[in-house]
């Protein structure tokens, strides 16, 4: 039986590598007419996951110290960025047109206020068939975003930035952890 990675590349003229791909690394997430297909994870073995991601709402003083004092017009900026963190690791796959819908067994999300305003850190756990930095990065993502919804009558000029993984565990890969920066 013939793996789709066999096929992609026996479709292409010897010694021709698909753009951009590494030499004999064919797309994975491509058939072999070059069209777009979810990459089949049916016989994979589930095995416990988790990935961390880190990102960063930039807040100016008022919004800062309105977060701190608990003042902001809309209510709870925090808990309401939490819930829509968790929500959005679990819409992940509604979002990414190739991502799989896996179980997202375990969600945390965690906002830290600092002077410059509002650190997101989510870690998103699963025991599937595949690993969860697409889910982990979408909470972080979408949490941010709920951040600016609930401060942007404040402050229209806050805005997101590093977003980032962390770290991830499990999978055929195995571990990785971002070098300190």
């Amino acid at each position: 039986m013939t793996s789709a990675r066999d096929e992609t590349a026996a479709a292409r003229p010897e010694g021709h590598a698909a753009p951009n791909a590494q030499v004999g690394q064919p797309f994975t997430h491509l058939n072999t007419a070059g069209q777009a297909r979810m990459v089949d994870v049916t016989e994979k073995q589930p095995t416990v996951r988790s990935a961390t991601a880190a990102g960063f709402v930039f807040c100016g003083p008022r919004v800062v110290a309105a977060l701190r004092d608990g003042t902001t017009p809309k209510g709870d900026v925090l808990a309401v960025a939490r819930i829509a963190g968790i929500q959005g690791a679990k819409k992940c796959a509604d979002l990414l047109p190739l991502a799989h819908v896996i179980g997202v067994h375990g969600a945390a999300v965690d906002l830290t206020i600092e002077d410059t305003g509002v650190r997101v850190a989510a870690t998103i756990r699963t025991a599937d068939r595949t690993g969860v930095e697409m889910e982990a990065l979408t909470a972080v993502s979408i949490a941010a975003l709920a951040v600016v919804d609930m401060v942007k009558g404040l402050d229209k000029s806050v805005s997101i930035g590093d977003i980032r993984l962390i770290s991830k565990t499990g999978g055929k890969s195995g571990d990785w952890l971002r070098p300190a920066e």
